[in-house]
This record gives structure tokens, C-alpha cells and sequence, in this order.
């Protein structure tokens, strides 16, 4: 009577670690597409970047105030450190949403694609 019991017993303990490593595998090719479609994009987004020149507009444009600043110290200029000063006033004035977009925006043309995590950085 034991060995009848243990037969079928063994045939589902048997199929439940078949089915568990099934699914494993399964969860780990998954994975392996995210990761490959990842780098695919990526890759994508580099030869598309090839012939652009939105990063360099905005590197110089986010450059500008460091380089006014700096163009102020050195000729002992105050009044140009204060309209920075002013403009950065009026850009922490803007309304969130046109924020969020300019931010995305520059986001898109630096490929930063965890914009979400930078987001997060500046509500802190």
C-alpha cells in the first residue's frame, strides 16, 4: 500500500518543481528581453544623436549664467551677476508644467532617460 502512495506522490512533487523551474526560466527570459530592448534603445538613441545638435545648444545654454557670472567677477561687474541673478528669479516663477516640460525636454536631448529620478531630486 506505501508504494501506491508513493508513485503518485512523487509524480506531484515532481511536476510542481518542474512547473517552478518552468516558470523560473521563464521570469529570467523575460528579463533578458527587457534588458536587450533596453540596449537597443539606447543604441538607437546614440546613432540618432549622431547629427544633432540639441545637446550642444542646451550645454551652451545652461553654460551661459556660469559664463556671465564668471565674465562678471572678471571684469568687476556687479550689475551683470544681478540680472543672472534677476533671471534666475523670473525662471523660479514660471508656471510647474512649462518647468516639467523644459526639463523633459533637455532630459530628451541629454538621452537621460530616468528623468522620473531627476524629477524626484529636484522636489526634495
Amino acid at each position: 500500500m506505501l508504494q501506491a502512495l508513493i508513485g503518485p506522490l512523487t509524480g506531484l512533487v515532481g511536476d510542481h518543481f518542474k512547473r517552478k523551474a518552468e516558470e523560473k526560466q521563464a521570469t529570467h527570459e523575460r528579463k533578458l528581453q527587457v534588458i536587450q530592448s533596453d540596449a537597443s534603445w539606447e543604441n538607437k538613441m546614440a546613432d540618432a544623436t549622431q547629427s544633432s545638435w540639441k545637446d550642444e545648444f542646451w550645454t551652451i545654454i545652461l553654460a551661459l549664467p556660469l559664463m556671465a557670472i564668471s565674465f562678471g567677477v572678471i571684469t568687476d561687474n556687479s550689475e551683470v551677476i544681478e540680472r543672472v541673478r534677476m533671471g534666475f528669479e523670473v525662471l523660479g516663477e514660471l508656471d510647474d508644467w512649462y518647468t516639467y516640460l523644459l526639463f523633459l525636454a533637455i532630459s530628451a536631448s541629454f538621452g537621460l532617460r530616468s528623468a522620473d529620478k531627476l524629477m524626484n531630486l529636484r522636489k526634495k
